[in-house]
């Protein structure tokens, strides 16, 4: 699967993040660091499992529990309409 941001998307990064800003709907997002990791390895072609193998290789987080981050990441953005796929 393939992800880019929504065309009515744009990102600028933060100190300690990202926020996505989604003119369509006149709302942000905020990610912090780990979700900035994670949505940078998808938007560079990676799949979610590589993404959430990045994400536990970056922080001491357990492979499984990374594994329901960046998936509970990809359905908040899906849901939200930030990501097309």
């Amino acid at each position: 699967m393939t992800f880019a941001l929504s065309p009515h998307v744009h990102a600028a990064t933060t100190g300690d993040g990202m926020v996505l800003l989604d003119e369509r709907a006149n709302r942000y997002w905020l990610l912090n660091a780990n979700g900035v990791l994670v949505l940078r390895a998808l938007l560079g072609g990676a799949s979610a499992e590589q993404a959430a193998r990045q994400l536990a290789d970056a922080e001491p987080v357990a492979p499984d529990q990374a594994t329901r981050d960046v998936s509970a990441l990809i359905t908040a953005l899906s849901a939200a309409r930030l990501v097309a796929s």
